[in-house]
């Protein structure tokens, strides 16, 4: 099972790599249809990552198992608003 550092990890790589994507696409001409395609694929699995990570803060808060925390599908969580 994940720890939640590890999830802060992985959400740290995505993010650098989303705001370098969000650069080529907003200055380079040479911006591809992949690079959009993999930006949206990115926003999809933060949202998933965030919610797995708050699902298990919540978890702990309340004196439950952090690790029975699991990734909900894109679907589910890719519309969330805070």
């Amino acid at each position: 099972m994940e720890t939640d550092q590890r999830i802060l990890h992985r959400i740290t790589e995505m993010a650098d790599e989303e705001r370098r994507l969000r650069d080529t696409l907003a200055t380079s001409a040479a911006a591809t249809a992949a690079d959009r395609s993999r930006l949206r694929e990115l926003v999809r699995e933060l949202d998933q990552c965030w919610d797995l990570l708050r699902q298990r803060r919540a978890k702990a808060e309340f004196g439950e198992d952090p690790d029975e925390a699991h990734t909900r599908p894109q679907s589910q969580v890719e519309n969330y608003r805070s």
